[in-house]
């Protein structure tokens, strides 16, 4: 293997799921290579990001980390530090399996801008935002998607992990365990950023996209496989995107199917 500049690394790092963790450390001496679970260098800046960042219901990334690791395939290896475009990232690495090689890992990384402000740099892990079911469900619907074994689907299809989706009805997961609703495959919870080459379509959002079946009386293409989706911009509350979706958001469990509009019945 050829050793890598420790900028080509990270951004190789900050590029990809997949991350050459030996390339990393032969070119910075604040990352060690290690077979051994979540080590640390004590390197302070490591510990500002653990005690500064925050999801947005408050988690902390310990917190997030923790939790996700006893529902998903997620074993976090190690933490480190390097330097790109003048700002520091910090990064933890992890696999999915214990006994995982090193080019089977993956990596989350924080940027520190010059300022201090911490940002959480990697796209996929952006759910993590949202709170660590949000994450962990993300990476059980990429591990159902990529057919590992032994994907946790009961959690996948838990009703209740769907509580950080809110409405103005209620949370979306206490809503359709009320509307006799079970989660069926696939689904996804990902974070979809803003393209540059595309400025005319949406991005920078999370989306939250359910296919699920009912047990209620309704419209087949609605209760047998409805297509739920919700989107969220930074700052901004869950919108409804899906036909089933707006009418989850828009009236009470048992009420969703009282009125039709003309353009529904044709769908």
């Amino acid at each position: 293997m050829k050793k890598m500049s420790g900028r080509r690394a990270l951004w190789l790092c900050l590029g990809r799921f997949l991350i050459c963790l030996a390339g990393l450390a032969a070119a910075s001496n604040s990352v060690r290579a290690n077979d051994s679970p979540l080590i640390e260098n004590n390197n302070p800046l490591i510990e500002r990001v653990k005690s500064t960042w925050r999801a947005q219901d408050g988690e902390t990334i310990e917190e997030v980390i923790s939790n996700v690791s006893k529902v998903a395939q997620f074993v976090p290896r190690m933490w480190g530090v390097a330097e790109l475009d003048q700002n520091e990232h910090v990064f933890v690495s992890w696999t999915r399996h214990r006994n995982d090689k090193s080019d089977d890992q993956y990596v989350i990384t924080w940027k520190v801008a010059l300022d201090g402000t911490i940002e959480l740099a990697s796209t996929y892990a952006k759910p993590m935002e949202l709170g660590w079911r949000a994450f962990a469900l993300s990476l059980i619907a990429r591990e159902v998607s990529d057919g590992e074994r032994d994907a946790n689907l009961g959690f996948l299809h838990d009703t209740t992990n769907f509580n950080f989706v809110t409405t103005k009805q209620g949370r979306l997961g206490d809503l359709l365990r009320q509307g006799r609703c079970t989660i069926v495959d696939p689904v996804g919870v990902d974070y979809l950023p803003k393209q540059n080459d595309k400025p005319t379509e949406k991005g920078d959002l999370w989306r939250v996209l359910l296919l699920v079946n009912c047990n209620i009386p309704g419209p087949r293409y609605f209760i047998h496989n409805g297509v739920i989706t919700f989107e969220k911009s930074e700052g901004q509350d869950w919108e409804p995107q899906s036909s089933f979706a707006k009418r989850i958001a828009g009236f009470p469990p048992g009420s969703w199917f009282a009125r039709m509009e003309p353009k529904e019945r044709e769908e």
